[in-house]
């Protein structure tokens, strides 16, 4: 990186981020730092960059409508954002949407609406979930290195092991708003629960009242080879949030909920969120990934048959290993050697590239994870 860089980055930005590389360029699976090194990119912004860095149908969307509108206030109908919704709600199954600038935003939305609908106030959730940082979604997040410094937080939340349904009923009662889960846990390291285990959280969420609230922030977009987790395991929840790879980058989030389940005038709101670029942007990323779609699963498959050694865990192109205190070693290994991979919680490497990842890169990759690992 740049010396300027360095310090004016020191000098004037909070150091809230560990960092060493700076990327100034991407074309589909690759980036290149600004030394001019080029690397497949298996973290793709943590799960972001859906489509690949600059696909031309997304840049073309987004200097199309740049040249027309960027920002209209939500005092007025917006630029694409009905058609997004449309096309959000489409895939999910569910009623209507509403619009965020990010994943913590968005969960933070579904809080809200299901405090106000449910005139309830507590929450459950899963250890080791992530939600996001801001004070709400915070609240139903896990991690105590990252929660428990910014306590007291103003909503309650219990929270259970993942996977753990008996565990789960005993805490959600008349009392409990909703129950935040992630359909595989990817912060902590791409965890996958037991099949059943969503179908257990649908049934106790109905026992009680609770709204099933599942969090496919990173999981969804097609990243499991569905458009979302959760239709692997053919429940419906109340509410889904949407986030990173919904707009191959640019910022956005979302939440869709089911029929009967929407905020009335003046219960939420935001300045920039649905604007006319963001959805311009989203709904080109849509477009792109209905194409690869069908290909998502077999490319996980291929990762997966090539690091078997390490008995890898995954569905589609969101991929886990188990490797201990050796994770930052490895990362390393692999950046050095031009792969791009990610440490996640508790020494798990984290695999989750662009969806438009061709075979070859994911040989290559593939290659140079299994010397890292020896």
């Amino acid at each position: 990186m740049a010396e300027d860089s360095r310090v004016l980055d020191a000098r004037y930005y909070m150091p809230a981020f560990s960092r060493t590389m700076k990327i100034v360029r991407g074309a589909g699976s690759r980036v290149w730092d600004d030394r001019g090194r080029e690397y497949i990119d298996c973290v793709a912004g943590i799960a972001v960059c859906s489509t690949g860095h600059c696909h031309p149908k997304v840049v073309e969307a987004i200097c199309g409508q740049a040249k027309e509108l960027i920002h209209c206030s939500n005092l007025y109908y917006i630029p694409n954002q009905a058609e997004l919704a449309e096309k959000l709600v489409g895939i999910t199954g569910l009623s209507k949407a509403f619009f965020s600038n990010s994943g913590a935003e968005a969960n933070d939305g579904a809080m809200k609406l299901a405090r106000v609908r449910t005139g309830r106030k507590k929450f459950a959730a899963f250890a080791h979930g992530f939600h996001g940082r801001t004070c709400g979604s915070l609240a139903v997040t896990h991690k105590p290195a990252i929660r428990e410094p910014f306590e007291p937080l103003s909503t309650p939340c219990t929270f259970v092991d993942y996977g753990d349904l008996d565990g789960l009923a005993a805490v959600v009662d008349k009392d409990t708003a909703g129950v935040f889960v992630e359909p595989i846990q990817g912060e902590a390291g791409v965890i996958i629960p037991p099949d059943e285990f969503l179908r257990g959280v649908r049934e106790i969420c109905d026992d009680a009242g609770a709204l099933m609230i599942v969090d496919e922030v990173q999981t969804g977009m097609g990243r499991t080879g569905k458009w979302f987790a959760f239709q692997h395991s053919g429940v419906t929840p109340d509410i889904v949030t949407i986030a990173k790879g919904l707009a191959s980058g640019f910022p956005i989030g979302a939440l869709v909920a089911r029929e009967g389940l929407e905020f009335k005038k003046s219960e939420h709101g935001s300045t920039f969120a649905g604007g006319p670029l963001a959805c311009a942007t989203a709904l080109a990323t849509i477009g792109v990934i209905e194409e690869i779609l069908p290909d998502v699963a077999w490319k996980g498959e291929r990762f997966m048959k090539g690091l078997a050694a390490h008995n890898p865990r995954g569905r589609g192109l969101m991929i886990g290993m188990s490797v201990g205190d050796r994770c930052p070693e490895v990362q390393q290994t692999c950046a050095e050697n031009a792969v791009l991979v990610n440490c996640a919680a508790d020494g798990n490497l984290r695999l989750i590239p662009p969806l438009v990842i061709t075979d070859e890169e994911i040989d290559t990759a593939v290659g140079v994870i299994n010397a890292a690992l020896g």
